[in-house]
């Protein structure tokens, strides 16, 4: 797993792409379950938090992605 340290106004979200390549739930779930200390913080994070990336593969977020594709031109 990886440590990273936050910025001033990074997100949950963006820290997740940055680190994973994902952003469903089943990631940041994860995320919260190795940083619950996170919790308190909302959705926008402060500088100079210590933050545990989660050991997912990038699997669930490509399926995640094709699954919702839709195609009005049919």
């Amino acid at each position: 797993m990886k440590t990273l340290r936050s910025r001033e106004g990074d997100s949950i979200s963006l820290i997740l792409w940055m680190g994973l390549k994902r952003t469903d739930d089943e990631a940041e779930r994860a995320l919260y379950n190795l940083n619950p200390h996170l919790i308190q913080y909302g959705p926008i994070l402060p500088a100079g938090l210590l933050i545990t990336l989660p050991a997912l593969s990038l699997q669930a977020q490509e399926q995640t992605q094709t699954d919702s594709v839709v195609n009005l031109w049919d």
